[in-house]
């Protein structure tokens, strides 16, 4: 296992694969974020930028600043759900700037849609807990490959970070199995 501080290899491809996958999911949970604030487009524009990214656009600076932007829709959202459905965009556009860095933090990047999407759709349905292991079990079937290569190259993900920190560690472990 790399150290912490070490570079890993990571392709155009994989980072392109990775972006797309954290899209798929943050997209799962849109409809929560839209529903309470129909006006607001910044989780969407998030996410179609990760997609187009994913499809061979290019990193710009509109990519990294859409991401930002749907973060702030996420501080301003109107519940719980709404804001992790927001951070599942945020981090789908954000995964395209993901390190070539063995460090546990970058397995955030690589986790975090998926598990922001969960805790919003957990949310949404009075934290039903089958309806999170149902997120959390697509989100393992539907990472590429690319996905368990790069989390095979880096130290597994951080203790802490609450209700998501907690889905993110399960898919990490469920994906490295």
């Amino acid at each position: 296992m790399p150290t912490e501080s070490e570079k890993i290899e990571l392709s155009p491809h994989e980072l392109r694969e990775i972006t797309g996958y954290a899209a798929e999911c943050a997209r799962r949970a849109l409809s929560i974020f839209e529903q309470s604030a129909p006006a607001d487009p910044r989780p969407r524009d998030a996410i179609d930028a990760a997609q187009a990214f994913a499809a061979g656009g290019r990193r710009t600076a509109a990519l990294r600043q859409s991401a930002w932007a749907a973060y702030s829709a996420a501080r301003e959202a109107a519940s719980p759900a709404a804001a992790d459905a927001a951070r599942a965009a945020s981090h789908a556009a954000a995964a395209a700037y993901l390190h070539p860095l063995a460090n546990a933090h970058q397995v955030k990047h690589i986790l975090g849609a998926a598990a922001h999407a969960a805790r919003a759709e957990e949310l949404t349905s009075g934290e039903d807990r089958r309806v999170t292991a149902g997120t959390l079990d697509w989100a393992r079937h539907h990472a590429p490959t690319a996905v368990t290569a790069v989390l095979g190259r880096m130290p597994a993900a951080p203790p802490g970070g609450g209700r998501v920190g907690e889905f993110i560690r399960v898919l990490d472990a469920a994906l490295r199995a």
